[in-house]
């Protein structure tokens, strides 16, 4: 399912996944149009803007403006794709989304790029940490955080047959591949990408790489995880991440996201209503902004990197211990 050796993964920008999936969309479907404001390059749509440019709008900085229009655009039968990044949108027209989009759950697709801190030097104010929080909690909405280039480009071509809304979140900066072709992407199915019986690790996007190099290096003092790569954080599939907390009674959630209200605490909350919560840790940004600095600079300060998660992991596994 996955690559064997996570250091001779190629390193691939993720943003490029969703650069390649629009151009493929815009071959296969011709409902299929793009809408950037004034971020086309940024995101990666600039090969579908000069090879379908009729089917290319440009907007400018008006986020607002481009959700209506694409819901518009919905309503008259188009499969549109709004891009940007993740801070401006949803960031900056989340109402838009709200009411144009997902209360008349219009058939549009939000790309939210740069998220995370990863995104490094451009600093806090692009660095979308708090995109799952305002997205996962809207009816109709389809939430998707992809692991790298190949499943973002899986993501979004499964984004463009699925009817509704769906926003994908994906990061900039180049990343270990760690799918294959073969793997298969389906929305709102989990992965299973490494079998284990001590904890459970639920990760999504590229934090899903520093997972299974926690998991790699906890299997060394013979702590083994089952890694589990939950692409779709809404719906989310709770049968999948049941089963392993059910055999490992010990869970770790692992996100570049802040802490509240993101992957991890939609875990819990669906959790706690069908099982004795398990002893639980969560690796995310804990109620702060991010900084201009290198992405494994600020991987390790915001406690986001491998020894973070296997500190969590030791942590959960010795209050389990306890009870």
């Amino acid at each position: 399912m996955i690559v064997k050796d996570l250091a001779k993964a190629q390193s691939i920008a993720v943003r490029d996944g969703f650069g390649e999936a629009l151009i493929e969309l815009g071959q296969k479907n011709p409902q299929v149009v793009v809408l950037s404001a004034d971020l086309t390059s940024s995101v990666k749509a600039g090969d579908f803007a000069k090879k379908y440019p009729q089917r290319f709008i440009q907007v400018g900085v008006a986020e607002q403006n481009m959700m209506g229009i694409a819901a518009g655009l919905a309503k008259a039968g188009k499969i549109p794709f709004v891009t940007s990044f993740a801070a401006f949108s949803p960031g900056r027209n989340w109402t838009q989304l709200r009411v144009s989009v997902c209360y008349q759950k219009a058939n549009v697709k939000i790309a939210g790029s740069h998220v995370g801190v990863t995104v490094g030097a451009d600093g806090a104010t692009h660095q979308a940490l708090e995109d799952v929080a305002i997205t996962r909690v809207l009816p109709n909405l389809t939430v998707i955080a992809p692991c790298d280039s190949l499943q973002t480009k899986k993501a979004t071509l499964a984004a463009a047959k699925h009817q509704g809304p769906v926003y994908i979140r994906f990061n900039r900066q180049s990343s270990p591949v760690v799918t294959k072709e073969a793997t298969e992407f389906a929305i709102g199915k989990a992965q299973v990408f490494l079998k284990g019986t001590d904890v459970t690790i639920v990760s999504c996007g590229i934090l899903t790489y520093q997972a299974l190099i926690a998991a790699q290096m906890l299997e060394k003092e013979n702590i083994r995880a089952e890694i589990i790569n939950n692409h779709t954080i809404k719906p989310l599939d709770t049968d999948t991440i049941l089963k392993s907390v059910k055999k490992t009674h010990c869970l770790v959630t692992v996100e570049e996201h802040q802490k509240a209200a993101g992957m991890g605490s939609a875990i819990v909350e669906n959790l706690a209503q069908i099982y004795a919560a398990p002893v639980t840790e969560m690796v995310a940004v804990n109620d702060s902004f991010g900084e201009s600095g290198k992405e494994d600079e600020l991987l390790k300060k915001y406690h986001l990197d491998a020894d973070a998660i296997i500190k969590a992991v030791k942590k959960a596994i010795s209050r389990k211990k306890r009870l």
